[in-house]
């Protein structure tokens, strides 16, 4: 039973201009399929047969099968991170925010972690010890590999998600991402589940 490429959650061309219809169809169309296509064919030369993706992510070890588990899962955490509809942070996310410092507080030390990572990466909202923190991750590396933290949101600053909308400009990428486009119902309902209410994000399980 294979993994899926899982649907966007919105339309192509609903997160434009700061992500694009054409950046999309090249990231989630070839690379977050190509992450999938070969996480699959590598489980099948194994012999594995997991029963979810999280699984092989935590105890595949460094090496080709946890980068692409890895970012597949991190992809697909990534679709949901983003709204064309964003709303914003209320009730239990809220007051976490406000702990941290406001929302312009969160925003200028995420877009800063974001513009730091060296290279490819990401960059990570976290429930951790008990309050928000922004932490970057290189390459495929996620929370739930290095155990940083409880993920609520997460930004990909590898330059293929913002290269044809953005060029160079990570910090431009990552300031209208953050305005824009940050997902705070999910991110609200990460928390919770943080918090003791529910499981959080799980990729489509392999059919």
């Amino acid at each position: 039973m294979p993994f899926i490429l899982p649907d966007l959650p919105y339309a192509r061309d609903a997160l434009a201009p700061t992500v694009s219809g054409e950046t999309l169809d090249y990231h989630h169309g070839k690379h977050h399929k190509a992450y999938v296509e070969t996480l699959n064919k590598l489980l099948e030369e194994k012999g594995e047969t997991p029963e979810s993706l999280e699984a092989v992510v935590t105890s595949a070890g460094p090496g080709k099968l946890f980068n692409n588990a890895a970012q597949a899962w991190n992809h697909g955490f990534f679709w949901e991170s983003m709204s064309p509809s964003p709303g914003t942070p209320s009730s239990a996310l809220a007051e976490a925010i406000e702990a941290f410092g406001g929302l312009e507080a969160l925003g200028k030390t995420f877009v800063e972690t974001g513009v730091g990572q060296f290279g490819s990466g990401w960059a990570w909202l976290l429930w951790k010890d008990g309050k928000i923190a922004v932490e970057p991750s290189h390459d495929a590396d996620n929370p739930l590999a290095s155990g940083a933290g409880f993920p609520l949101l997460v930004c990909d600053v590898w330059e293929h998600a913002y290269y044809l909308d953005h060029q160079n400009d990570r910090k431009g990428f990552l300031t209208a991402w953050f305005k824009n486009l940050a997902n705070w119902d999910f991110a609200a309902d990460q928390l919770a589940a943080a918090q003791g209410s529910g499981e959080g994000y799980k990729y489509p399980p392999p059919k």
